[in-house]
């Protein structure tokens, strides 16, 4: 019988002559149940101790440890047990006592054993001090136990195991420790594949320099392979060799995060598949297949995908097709798999170099020159200012849609499209083919994100500047020979120093817990959030040193974004794994809708997400609209890419393809008018349309006349004004009429409403002065 039950009974009794007997069996029953830091404690100190140093595991990271909440008793039906069996409790002697034992040097130590440092213990105490001093009715235990230490019949170290209790209820973590770094335990990561490991693959690295001939070399072993997977980067690439596979006869299916589609007329699945590689299936037997893009194995958001198609994919022959820093990695994660890999080396297929001068001015353009720029606000101004200059270009940027990115390089692939230049991102690194003859690097310097989600500004990475430099002279375009410069003469040494380095040798691969994983520690944590879980989970994850955890910050964004919605855990991972940009406020809302829409059990029907977007849309009048535009887009890519995983609440996956296909012919016939789109959004900055002009003052016209006259000084800097033919040097006005900045009609009305101002001016002035005339006058004394 336990020690509350047996108090409970006893505290029953009559209250007359037994009251010296029941303190008697008080006693006796307080010293059968008496509790001690040894005793309550699950873990002795030293064997936690010694159970962490055999592990080899790093102290937890306790700031990840976010304190529960322990409401304190109200009444207890039964009465106040241990207030009867002893006395009610002074609340001042008791707060006396426990800041007495706050204050323990031997408990503060003691405390540190079991796993509390002194953020934890002070939290912790805090807690049980609020728990002990508010509970109108204390367990029996630590009322008698509170009580002798009144009495000095105790000592005050004996609240230690009720303090410990109560840590562990509002840190649960403290309490499965060990199990928890069981389960984060990612150090023999192909274990977790057994199809894999149950065949002896042959591996097959295809190394070499962008347009070498290594992925069409492994894309011939592909298409002869009776049963093939393809694994790519982008969903351009997938649809590029699904295109192409199905050309030469091969039946192939195409797997994407948002899109399914199969050849076969019964729906059957194809032998031969083409897909996105976090998409790849690591279950299904296949002969042949290929890896592209290899050396994004060391991607710190995307990594993992990589990890887990090179050491789990169920194929006879893997193709890996990549730069040549992956393979002393690539080989050393394969000696844990006992295979063993050949490298088959490849070189260019056409020379490039590097040009001694730079650009310098926008008048040097040729046809079959593209710019590439690591900002949308570059890819603006460079094609404003190119459309000045009475020449047209393509625009290629990363959030386009793919049928937008396809339609703009078909057009400056067209030899009889007028259009002969291209203005990108580093987006065209993969997955377009560009017929492009010199690539001119507007900057060198691009954000990035590392391992740890910082942001870091600095120049591109020697991998980065080949990717994109590569692009030039394509075996396969009209130009045989490639050129690289730079707009700016002064980053010309720069880029040849980056291009000269060779390529940082790929230390580690990256890797990501998987749903089932999050679901057991959820099982020991069940009232932690699911963003404190992947914190919790990467702080006790143990690694090798080939591997490194991926970065996950925008997966806590949208778990930290969905939490307040009541959904199951499986379902929220599965929210929380969707692609988002979280850049995109919209996008973020439409992540927050749809989930709010699930846990209601509410499908989203095509009818539905007709009214959300406001369908049908406008093509765009400014550069807003056409962001806008592009945001909607991602939201319908959203919407497609849940509808494969909830079929049931979204279940109009195809009417929803047809809507997204329309809105990328919207998007399209924006992008071709984008220098249109700029100028009228220049337009409405310079005049401020949006506030009526009429009602500003003076200072605000000139500063923005000011600011024009900045850009057009600028402007002439890079050499894009020239003088009349007479040699006189153009007015302001007339300059920024040429350039599409105003309209004659805006001229007239600027014109008309500062000559009023300046009229208004000057009578104001002419008024002051006369009165100041007047003034004087009668000072002075009268000369008759």
């Amino acid at each position: 019988m336990s020690f509350p039950r047996c108090a409970l009974l006893w505290a029953r009794l009559p209250v007359g002559p037994q009251r010296a007997h029941r303190a008697a069996v008080c006693s006796v029953l307080r010293s059968h149940f008496a509790f001690s830091p040894g005793a309550l404690g699950r873990v002795p100190a030293a064997a936690l101790a010694s159970s962490s140093a055999s592990g080899g595991s790093k102290a937890p990271n306790t700031s990840l440890f976010v304190p529960l909440t322990v409401k304190p008793q109200g009444p207890s039906t039964d009465g106040d047990v241990g207030a009867e069996l002893t006395r009610p409790l002074d609340k001042n002697e008791v707060k006396k006592i426990l800041d007495k034992f706050y204050k323990r040097k031997e408990i503060q130590k003691l405390s540190t054993d079991y796993g509390l440092d002194a953020r934890l213990f002070h939290q912790a105490f805090i807690s049980f001090r609020n728990y002990i001093m508010q509970s109108q009715s204390l367990d029996v235990d630590i009322h008698i136990i509170l009580n002798d230490i009144c009495f000095s019949a105790a000592h005050v170290d004996d609240l230690f195991p009720f303090f410990l209790r109560h840590a562990k209820q509002i840190f649960p973590v403290l309490e499965c420790k060990d199990d928890l770094r069981k389960i984060s335990d990612l150090r023999i990561p192909p274990n977790w594949y057994p199809e894999a490991r149950a065949i002896q693959r042959k591996i097959i690295f295809h190394s070499g320099p962008t347009n070498s001939g290594k992925t069409y070399h492994a894309i011939q072993k592909y298409l002869s392979a009776k049963s093939g997977v393809y694994c790519g980067p982008l969903k351009l690439l997938a649809h590029e060799i699904f295109e192409k596979s199905n050309a030469a006869g091969v039946p192939c299916d195409l797997v994407t995060g948002e899109e399914r589609v199969t050849v076969e007329p019964d729906g059957k699945q194809a032998a031969h598949v083409a897909c996105t590689v976090e998409m790849s299936s690591v279950t299904t037997p296949y002969e042949v297949a290929v890896i592209d893009e290899i050396q994004m194995i060391k991607d710190p958001g995307r990594g993992w995908a990589w990890t887990r198609a090179l050491l789990g994919l169920c194929a006879e022959e893997v193709h890996l097709c990549g730069e040549s820093a992956a393979i002393d990695l690539v080989t050393e994660l394969l000696y844990t798999t006992g295979e063993e890999m050949e490298v088959r080396n490849y070189e260019r297929l056409t020379p490039i170099s590097v040009l001694d001068h730079a650009l310098e001015s926008l008048d040097n353009l040729q046809p079959g020159d593209c710019i590439v720029c690591f900002n949308k606000n570059d890819i603006y101004s460079v094609s404003r200012q190119i459309e000045i200059r009475g020449l047209q270009s393509a625009v290629i940027y990363g959030s386009l849609p793919p049928g937008t990115k396809l339609a703009q390089a078909k057009k400056f692939n067209d030899p009889d499209d007028p259009c002969k230049i291209l203005v990108a991102t580093d987006a065209i690194g993969m997955g377009l083919n560009l017929s492009i003859k010199r690539i001119i690097f507007y900057s060198l310097i691009k954000p990035s994100i590392n391992e740890k989600g910082e942001k870091e500004i600095e120049p591109i990475t020697t991998s980065q500047a080949l990717q994109i430099a590569g692009r030039a002279g394509r075996f396969s375009s009209k130009y045989k020979e490639g050129e690289v410069t730079t707009m700016n003469r002064e980053d010309l040494n720069l880029l040849k120093e980056i291009l000269s380095r060779p390529v940082d040798p790929i230390k580690a691969a990256g890797l990501h817990p998987t749903a089932d994983q999050i679901e057991m520690f959820a099982y020991h944590l069940p009232d932690t959030t699911l963003s404190n879980l992947i914190d919790i989970f990467v702080d006790f994850s143990q690694v090798d040193g080939q591997y490194f955890v991926c970065n996950m910050d925008d997966f806590k964004f949208s778990a930290e974004l969905i939490q307040h919605i009541p959904l199951s855990l499986r379902v929220r991972y599965v929210f929380c794994t969707a692609p988002i940009n979280k850049k995109q406020p919209f996008v973020c809302s439409s992540l927050l809708q749809f989930a709010r829409q699930y846990s209601r059990s509410e499908p989203l029907t095509y009818a539905w997400l007709r009214r959300y977007i406001k369908w049908p849309l406008l093509p765009p009048k400014n550069i807003k609209d056409l962001m806008d535009l592009e945001a909607i887009h991602d939201v319908l890519d959203l919407y497609l890419w849940l509808s494969y995983r909830f079929i049931d609440m979204f279940p109009d996956a195809s009417l929803i393809r047809e809507l997204q296909k329309d809105l990328d012919g919207i998007i399209q016939v924006g992008v071709h008018n984008i220098t249109k789109l700029i100028k009228i959004s220049e337009s409405r900055k310079l005049l401020n349309l949006d506030n009526n002009l009429s009602s500003g003052n003076q200072s605000r016209l000139s500063g923005i006349l000011r600011s024009q006259a900045r850009k057009v000084r600028i402007t002439k800097t890079l050499g894009s004004d020239s003088p009349d033919p007479d040699g006189k040097e153009k007015s302001l006005a007339s300059r920024l009429v040429q350039q599409g900045l105003l309209t004659a009609d805006m001229l007239k009305q600027l014109e008309k409403e500062w000559l009023t101002r300046q009229t208004d001016h000057g009578n104001e002035r002419t008024e002051c002065e006369t009165s100041k005339g007047t003034r004087r006058k009668k000072k002075q004394p009268d000369s008759n």
